[in-house]
């Protein structure tokens, strides 16, 4: 895409997003400190917060009571109906999580968004798809797999070909697209500002080039656009994956299939 005259630039790819081990290790990587980090970070200011609650509120109390009701009405009770309360507090934090280790890829200090890593993007999927699991079991007990497998209504004919696809719905479509969807926004916006940036660094030092130099410039003040714009992708995407669990979990809970 840019002209290599002047040498001395590498396209970003895949090799971006690898880190070497960190304190002589294999498995501490950054990104893991990373949700290492968001974790603390997540239950430390809730709890804070929790403790500190005034009448009238202040800027952090607003800001965080803005967070907490939007989940709570906006996802939790809409979607899981009368019995959404015991689910507020794990749709609320793992809206937090998502969302801070999303804008991780924006702070000047990390720049770089956690789930960009596919195999953590696996974990959180995980641990939904046990929560979701779990809640079913909790709600219908064993009869969970024939609510979950057989929509109510369908006649005894048809199981031969509905419990296949509704297993393949729910406990493996559901898993995989929740996963790859967070990861592919993450992952190629985080692409998309490193060839902004790196790019656009050399253009804008490519000697005896005004062009290039001008051009250069214009992509560095653009990455910084998009920056701002992933910063917005990053809190949408991870609403959007707090409201598929909450649906999860409540066609998991429901009563009729």
């Amino acid at each position: 895409m840019i002209p290599m005259e002047g040498g001395g630039y590498t396209a970003p790819g895949l090799d971006d997003f690898k880190f070497e081990g960190l304190f002589g290790t294999d498995w501490i990587t950054k990104p893991m400190l990373q949700a290492v980090i968001a974790a603390v970070v997540v239950v430390v200011v809730w709890a804070v917060m929790a403790r500190r609650l005034r009448v009238v509120p202040g800027k952090a109390q607003y800001v965080m009571e803005l967070i907490y009701d939007s989940i709570r009405n906006g996802v939790g009770r809409d979607m899981l109906g009368p019995g959404f309360r015991p689910y507020i507090g794990l749709l609320v934090g793992l809206f937090s999580y998502v969302l801070l280790n999303n804008w991780f890829g924006e702070l000047f200090l990390f720049m770089f968004p956690t789930f960009s890593n596919i195999g953590y993007t696996w974990g959180v999927v995980a641990m939904v798809f046990v929560i979701y699991v779990w809640a079913g079991f909790k709600a219908h007990g064993p009869g969970y797999l024939r609510h979950a497998l057989i929509p109510e209504g369908v006649p005894w004919y048809l199981y031969i070909m509905i419990i296949p696809i509704e297993f393949i719905s729910t406990f493996i479509t559901r898993p995989l697209t929740l996963g790859v969807r967070l990861f592919a926004n993450m992952f190629a916006g985080h692409l998309t500002i490193m060839v902004f940036v790196l790019g656009g660094s050399f253009l804008l030092t490519y000697a005896g080039n005004a062009v290039y130099n001008v051009s250069g410039a214009f992509s560095l003040l653009f990455s910084f656009v998009m920056m701002g714009f992933e910063l917005f992708i990053g809190f949408l995407q991870a609403y959007i994956f707090t409201l598929l669990t909450a649906q999860y979990i409540s066609s998991s809970i429901s009563e009729n299939h």
